[in-house]
């Protein structure tokens, strides 16, 4: 039984995505708002993108930034260099929901969505 899980996980290991990934959960802001900076960013080079998001005044690209440059630390990590990086994957993702309710007239009662949301960064070396 033991000699299957080897087999297991050393099939896991060899399949395993090796790029360097970033994550950044629960983010008040919405996600349709971080599409817009997303987009300005997929398929740049890192410095580009962080030069780009650095200079725009935006809520979402303070997010994204600090992600991007999350996912810069951890190719460092492993050992890459930050000049041969790009942006190869970058998405968001709905989150929780805060809801709130807002006193009305009559007894009544209004729902307030605060949504959140999560960004995911993949970045990947110039081939």
């Amino acid at each position: 039984m033991a000699k299957r899980i080897k087999e297991k996980t050393e099939k896991i290991n060899q399949t395993r995505d090796r790029r360097p990934v970033a994550k950044a959960k629960y983010l008040r802001v919405s996600s349709s708002k971080l599409d817009l900076v997303n987009d300005l960013v997929r398929g740049k080079s890192y410095n580009d993108a962080v030069a780009i998001l650095s200079n725009t005044p935006n809520k979402s690209a303070d997010y994204v930034l600090k992600v991007i440059v999350s996912a810069g630390a951890n190719a460092e990590n492993k050992g890459l260099n930050k000049d041969d990086l790009y942006v190869a994957e970058i998405y968001s993702g709905q989150g929780a929901t805060y809801k709130r309710q807002n006193i009305r007239g009559r007894g009544r009662v209004d729902q307030i969505l605060k949504r959140t949301s999560n960004i995911t960064v993949i970045l990947d070396t110039v081939k």
